[in-house]
């Protein structure tokens, strides 16, 4: 099981000393990547509902200050040397297609071959118009469409692409990434998720609290990953081939023991119980996991990470 553990991009700790400590002290740890959220401009007011909370609302707010995605990764690449970077995830349409997969090339390189891709189509649609992003209502359309041109950018000599949005031939694009083609995760519990996911994703990545599509039991995820995998058989391609994750966004302790449908919740109660959860999992499939452990100061960050690697994560790998 590969264990991670988040960034911080938006709060009181994105100063470089902060991160930098945080990100070293995950990897002198042992954990095996650390996640970078992504936002890149909130408006002020949001109507958009966020999948993630029962009330709707985005927990941090849209006056946070925060930090772009993929230079924090850059930045957190250059501060270790083991640790993976795992966007979670990028909001493929925020950005144009071709300087993406530059960008991304680009860390994936001077990093030598440590990013694993996490993508979403994106819930905000004030921040897509905000930012001059492609339609919210084609979202599904541009991720898919962006992600076939950066493979083909990534593995083709002569990358050629004629689509909707994003066109070019006869061009020169190097370095490649160190990694044949960088790993590419699908965040998101929706049918349309799980479509990408089977279409051309490395594994799937679901957070197990959204509302609208709760994964927050042992049999909801595993029905959900029975689901992925005859949608992956149907197009065509070996099951075999997409593995699992799973996030979580609260720390241990966080929520009381609870059940649902007489099934125990995941990851409610204390860390004994996440060692039981993570074990679990693993048993369904799932081959790497991640969990929020911030605080309010870098000190407590610090303490939870110290003590998730020695009350959880030590008695798992």
């Amino acid at each position: 099981m590969q264990i991670g553990c988040s960034a911080p991009t938006s709060g009181p700790l994105i100063g470089p000393d902060s991160l930098v400590r945080i990100a070293t002290e995950a990897e002198m740890l042992g954990f095996d990547y650390i996640t970078v959220s992504d936002h890149v401009m909130m408006p002020k007011s949001v109507v958009s509902r966020y999948p993630y909370s029962a009330s709707g609302e985005f927990p941090s707010g849209a006056g946070a200050a925060r930090l772009e995605q993929l230079t924090t990764a850059a930045f957190i690449a250059a501060a270790t040397s083991k640790l993976r970077i795992v966007t979670s995830v990028m909001v493929v349409p925020h950005r144009p297609a071709v300087l993406t997969a530059k960008i991304l090339a680009t860390i994936d390189y001077l990093s030598k071959g440590r990013l694993t891709l996490g993508i979403g189509a994106g819930w905000c649609k004030e921040e897509f118009e905000v930012i001059g992003a492609p339609p919210f209502e084609d979202r599904g359309h541009v991720t898919d469409e962006w992600m076939m041109a950066c493979k083909e950018l990534w593995a083709k000599d002569d990358p050629q692409f004629d689509g909707k949005y994003t066109k070019f031939a006869d061009v020169v694009f190097t370095p490649k990434p160190v990694q044949k083609s960088i790993p590419i995760w699908v965040g998101g519990e929706s049918g349309p998720a799980l479509r990408r996911t089977a279409k051309y994703a490395d594994a799937w990545y679901p957070i197990g609290t959204n509302p609208q599509f709760p994964m927050d039991t042992l049999p909801r995820f595993k029905a959900a990953a029975a689901r992925l995998r005859d949608m992956t058989a149907k197009a065509g391609r070996d099951p075999s081939a997409v593995t699992l994750a799973y996030r979580i966004s609260s720390n241990a302790e966080a929520q009381p023991k609870g059940t649902v449908d007489g099934e125990r919740k995941l990851f409610t109660g204390g860390a004994a119980d996440f060692v039981g959860d993570i074990k679990a999992l693993a048993e369904a499939g799932v081959t790497s996991f991640d969990s929020g452990m911030f605080a309010p100061t870098l000190a407590g960050t610090i303490d939870n990470m110290r003590r998730f690697k020695d009350e959880v994560m030590a008695k798992v790998k």
